[in-house]
């Protein structure tokens, strides 16, 4: 199990490094340079000329991106100072650390992903097994054609009607925003109440059907109907046997869905004004920020790859097949 973990670890690191030489070789792709799209439209010859030499733009490409590789485990120095370990440049908009700056938002995202994963996946796989438990009856099909309803929306639809409902019209939620849980437990929660219930219903539907499928094919399999033949109860082949077995691939989806919500849940956090990495993402592109968006673009791959592979530790606790493997 180790050596299987050790080698996805290595794998890891590979892709990461296809990543940043992909995204880093794109970033100079651009037909226009980057120290224009820095200095902005009232630059001179040689306001250009210190930006490229500011920012190391003046050397050869390859050589840039040897340099970034190192600023991301050594740090970097440039004329304008030394930028500490993770280094992932300097702001074309703000002039700041792109990691600091990353750093920042990344609170608001962290709160807005667990708490919303949190939702989605006990009441999906809660909605799920009720559905399979009660099986051809009206309970289960009124929660597949909830379900169904619920995979057909969209969040920035949904969002703007709960803010439209919940705010400004009966005003029983606060308006979404991002307080500090060390400073205000009470208003960190009503704060990001409202975006983890909107966020939650996408993947509520898609968790609720996912669980509700492999419960019903796990049903049919030999082991439990032979833990049905020995006389255990419904409940316990219910829970004990068949749940294991669907768990599994339920643990996969989550483990790639929570990845790509730590990289930023974009049109939440667009909706709904929270200054996370997705709306940082957002901004990068509007304002051509390229270093910002290189940055944050690293930071969102490496959430989802980190994720996959505490995805292929958790087999060993669910599927004793890997363990042996």
């Amino acid at each position: 199990m180790l050596r299987f973990l050790a080698r996805r670890s290595l794998g890891a690191i590979v892709i990461m490094i296809l990543i940043s030489a992909i995204t880093f070789f794109l970033f100079f792709a651009l037909p226009a340079e980057p120290a224009r799209l820095a200095c902005g439209k009232n630059c001179d010859p040689t306001s250009l000329a210190m930006i490229n030499k500011n920012l190391g733009l003046d050397q050869p490409v390859p050589v840039q991106y040897w340099k970034f590789m190192v600023g991301i485990v050594a740090g970097r120095d440039f004329a304008v100072g030394h930028c500490a370990a993770p280094c992932f440049g300097y702001s074309f908009v703000s002039q700041e650390p792109v990691w600091s700056t990353i750093v920042d938002r990344f609170p608001t995202t962290l709160s807005l992903a667990l708490g919303g994963a949190a939702v989605f996946l006990v009441c999906g796989i809660g909605i799920g097994m009720i559905a399979a438990w009660r099986r051809g009856t009206w309970i289960d099909k009124f929660f597949s054609s909830l379900s169904l309803l619920g995979a057909s929306m969209q969040i920035y639809f949904v969002g703007v009607l709960a803010l439209a409902w919940f705010v400004s019209g009966l005003g029983i939620m606060d308006q979404p925003a991002y307080y500090p849980f060390t400073e205000n437990p009470a208003k960190w929660f009503s704060g990001m109440l409202l975006p983890w219930v909107v966020l939650s219903l996408i993947f509520m539907a898609n968790y609720s059907r996912m669980t509700r499928s492999q419960m019903v094919e796990q049903l049919q399999e030999d082991h439990v109907r032979t833990a049905r033949a020995k006389g255990l109860s419904s409940r316990t082949v219910f829970f004990r046997y068949a749940w294991r077995g669907a768990i599994a691939p339920i643990v996969t989806i989550f483990g790639i869905d929570l990845g790509s919500l730590l990289g930023g849940a974009m049109v939440t956090e667009y909706t709904f004004t929270l200054h996370g990495i997705g709306r940082l993402a957002v901004e990068s592109v509007q304002l051509t920020d390229l270093p910002m968006l290189m940055g944050v673009m690293l930071v969102s791959s490496a959430a989802i790859v980190v994720f996959n592979i505490l995805v292929d530790a958790a087999y060993a606790f669910i599927d004793p097949r890997v363990r042996l493997a």
